[in-house]
């Protein structure tokens, strides 16, 4: 699909608006975001991916503006992975909430950047190569089952490679300084370590955009619908994750789904010169397994909760 520069011109700079807005005028101080805040905020984010699909509808067509739901929720159901790396993360360095915001604001801003760096070279990759595209769905296939069987792996922020070699390339100082990312002591310039907090969660995405570019590439090829979909998932990451950040814990068994929606596309790589399966299907699927992941969540976390209440009694 053909898409003219000034759709390209008009959606960045509907996004570099956003963006100013939400930094420069709703997000000017350091504060805690509520729930209430949060959920609003994704209730915004959603409602504009939403119009912005039925535009896409009106300018391009109904396959088109399938190609991009079915991208938006593949995204936007990986990208909640993120959200539990991101609790684990603020919660070992013991970041204030209060400064969580503008960590995420500029790992986000970070992340834009990545994503627009793997869709572009994936999709010429795929275009010129198109054997490459086997390699993408066997490499989804397995961290999908890698997903599904190392649930609850542990993550060890100070062991990690990427903090480990700045730590030796810039001092650190020991303890925050507000929400200041650098700081001079004695003459000399020190990151803190909300520095390495917004660091790692931008090695935190790009592993993540290994696994989330090639997924939404098994849907779509249009550059214009993959990137998109992806700014509107990593746009509505935030507040999302102020929303569901304390109940986090009661998602069990989405990654499960997740993992087994990354080996149904993988599949879908793997096969797309046997029988490529029709978008619509796929959107169906994809939206069955986080359903029944979600709903089986939360009815395991509500029996466990009734057995320990049960327990607490009886002692």
């Amino acid at each position: 699909m053909e898409v003219n520069a000034s759709f390209w011109i008009g959606f960045n700079v509907f996004v570099l608006l956003m963006l100013a807005l939400d930094l420069g005028v709703f997000n000017r101080k350091a504060h805690v975001v509520s729930v209430k805040e949060a959920l609003t905020w994704s209730g915004v984010w959603i409602s504009l991916a939403l119009i912005f699909n039925g535009l896409i509808y009106y300018w391009f067509g109904e396959a088109k503006a399938v190609e991009f739901l079915t991208g938006y929720l593949i995204e936007k159901s990986l990208s909640i992975d993120n959200i539990f790396v991101f609790v684990l993360v603020f919660g070992y360095f013991k970041i204030p909430a209060m400064y969580q915001h503008k960590i995420l604001f500029w790992g986000i801003l970070g992340a834009l950047i990545m994503r627009i760096i793997f869709i572009f070279a994936g999709v010429a990759l795929i275009q010129k190569f198109h054997w490459s595209v086997y390699i993408f769905g066997v490499f989804l296939i397995y961290t999908g089952y890698k997903m599904f069987t190392e649930k609850g792996a542990a993550i060890d922020p100070e062991n990690n490679p990427v903090i480990k070699f700045f730590r030796r390339i810039m001092p650190v100082t020991n303890q925050l300084h507000g929400d200041k990312f650098f700081v001079k002591q004695d003459g000399k310039r020190f990151a803190t370590p909300l520095f390495l907090v917004l660091i790692l969660i931008e090695a935190t995405d790009l592993i993540f955009a290994v696994d989330s570019i090639p997924a939404i590439l098994a849907i779509t090829q249009d550059q214009f619908i993959v990137y998109t979909s992806n700014v509107f998932a990593i746009l509505g990451l935030r507040s999302l994750y102020f929303a569901l950040a304390h109940v986090v814990d009661r998602f069990v068994y989405l990654s499960y789904g997740l993992a087994i929606i990354l080996v149904f596309v993988g599949l879908k790589m793997v096969m797309v010169d046997i029988y490529k399966i029709p978008t619509f299907i796929s959107l169906l699927v994809i939206a069955l397994i986080l359903i029944v992941s979600i709903v089986l969540s939360f009815i395991k976390t509500r029996k466990d909760n009734r057995i320990n209440s049960q327990g607490n009694q009886n002692i």
